[in-house]
């Protein structure tokens, strides 16, 4: 039966050796949070990146294989299948070092038959998957916050728990097996992406009647059209104009919903789901990436509907 659990119901006092590939937006905020109770070891291909956590009590490696050779978990924090594939499978992979019996721990969207075909690869190398993605964004990530779905064997969860208790707030355990906790991360991302993009209709239809976007945001987010992404890319959306749009914080790449809201929209119909809002919402997305936002902030997506004074309206 699914289950959402206060992680301090549950925590463990075991500590195990845990490695974390992939030092992004979520990576590093994790793996800096799990260095201050754990045994980490990180990778990234940035050296940058590595630096920052090695000053909060990381230990470094040159690649996925070292960093996995003697860990009990291994932490993926990757953008798409695309790099789960060669961060555990590719030259200097995960694969070619995992111990039998250790987990690896899956906190991209990477949707259910993705998860599931990592989780038979890595069975073949006697090593266990723990589907967990993750939401609640970088700053949550950093302070334990984040809210995580599970799929996943009992046993395996058992080993990953006190990874898992470290970074979560609010653990869910949808199912017993890999794929699951992907299937509702895609229900939580189809959400997620309808709200923004609704969003975004609201401040250009502001800015569409010369209304102030920020007193238009400030003033509907305390009632019932509110919605925490209306509150949360509402401000950025109104920055978005003027002298300081540049300088808008990148907390969430535009190109992340155009991967995610293809997930959502490909699942939806192969359980033959009709997903109208979604299916619009991935067409803005992917106007947006056409317009050169993809690697904008995702509130960026405002400017596809009404462009700055001056560009063509």
């Amino acid at each position: 039966m699914p289950s959402s659990t206060p992680v301090s119901a549950t925590s463990s006092s075991a500590a195990p050796r845990t490695a974390v590939i992939g030092l992004g937006a979520m990576g590093l905020p994790m793996a800096r949070h799990l260095a201050g109770a754990l045994p980490v070891t990180v990778f990234d291909i940035s050296d940058e990146r590595r630096a920052l956590a090695v000053a909060d009590g990381a230990s470094e490696a040159a690649t996925p294989a070292e960093a996995a050779r003697d860990a009990d978990v291994v932490l993926l924090a990757v953008r798409d299948q695309a790099q789960v594939d060669s961060a555990l499978f590719g030259e200097n992979g995960v694969a070619r070092t995992v111990r039998a019996g250790a987990v690896v721990v899956l906190t991209s969207t990477v949707g259910p038959d993705a998860a599931r075909a990592t989780a038979a690869a890595l069975a073949e190398h006697g090593a266990l998957l723990v589907d967990a993605p993750v939401s609640g964004g970088p700053a949550r990530a950093g302070t334990g916050d984040l809210l995580i779905v599970v799929g996943a064997d009992p046993a395996a969860l058992d080993l990953a728990r006190p990874v898992l208790d470290r970074l979560a707030s609010t653990l869910t355990v949808i199912g017993g097996r890999p794929g699951d906790g992907q299937a509702l991360k895609a229900i939580n991302q189809l959400l997620a992406g309808v709200h923004i993009a609704a969003a975004a209709e609201a401040v250009a239809l502001a800015r569409g009647l010369d209304l102030d976007p920020r007193t238009v945001i400030d003033s509907l987010s305390q009632g019932a059209a509110g919605s925490f992404m209306f509150a949360d890319r509402g401000p950025r959306m109104a920055q978005a104009y003027g002298e300081d749009a540049e300088a808008v914080e990148v907390r969430s790449r535009l190109d992340i919903f155009v991967k995610d809201m293809g997930i959502v929209t490909g699942i939806a119909k192969n359980a033959h789901v009709p997903v109208p809002l979604a299916a619009a919402a991935e067409q803005l997305y992917l106007l947006g990436e056409r317009a050169g936002l993809a690697g904008r902030d995702d509130s960026s997506i405002v400017t596809v509907l009404s462009p700055a004074d001056g560009e063509d309206r």
